[in-house]
């Protein structure tokens, strides 16, 4: 074909190469997700083998993550549709750090999540009201695993004080085809 027909050629190799990067791109999400995984307390005797976490299962997240003297109250807005596999573990990845973030750093009674179904972004919302503890020595990739997982997804991350007290961590997520960020097109 490349002697006799060079267009079509050229065309069979750009589809080729579209779907290659499509691919690669979607494996380096894929990565991305898995690199930082931990136990997902699913009873498993191998949590590498488990099936990936969705956000359906934030209620096993919330019971697993409460201690004596905190509630998670969990809601959602917006209509329930299917994501991704990768979107779905990452956004249940998000929640499950911020709320080990409030386990671990703040003195709080409560928390709330809140997972919103927009037309076109998934939003994730974890508030706490407790005052946060001084922070260790060694810091921790919380906030920065989640900065780079939805950097995959083309994603944002707001994370700081919120208004009424506690803390506060927002990602949002677009669901209409985000285009994989030029960092994400870049790594070997």
């Amino acid at each position: 074909m490349l002697d006799d027909r060079p267009q079509d050629a050229r065309n069979a190799l750009e589809a080729i190469e579209t779907t290659g990067q499509e691919t690669l791109v979607e494996l380096r999400r894929m990565l991305g997700v898995l690199h930082d995984d931990g136990d997902d307390g699913d009873g498993t005797d191998n949590p590498a083998l488990a099936p990936a976490p969705r956000l359906a299962e934030l209620d096993r997240l919330a019971e697993r993550t409460r201690r004596p003297g905190l509630r998670i109250d969990l809601a959602v807005t917006g209509r329930a549709r299917p994501l991704p596999p990768g979107l779905e573990t990452t956004a249940y990845r998000i929640v499950q750090e911020a709320l080990t973030n409030v386990v671990k750093h703040a003195d709080a009674s409560s928390a709330q999540v809140t997972v919103g179904y927009g037309p076109g972004e998934l939003t994730l919302t974890v508030t706490d009201d407790g005052s946060i503890r001084p922070a260790p020595s060694r810091t921790g990739r919380g906030l920065t695993g989640m900065q780079e997982r939805l950097a995959l997804y083309g994603g944002t991350l707001l994370a700081g004080p919120a208004a009424t007290g506690g803390f506060r961590v927002r990602a949002s997520i677009p669901l209409d085809g985000p285009q994989p960020t030029t960092a994400a097109r870049e790594r070997p």
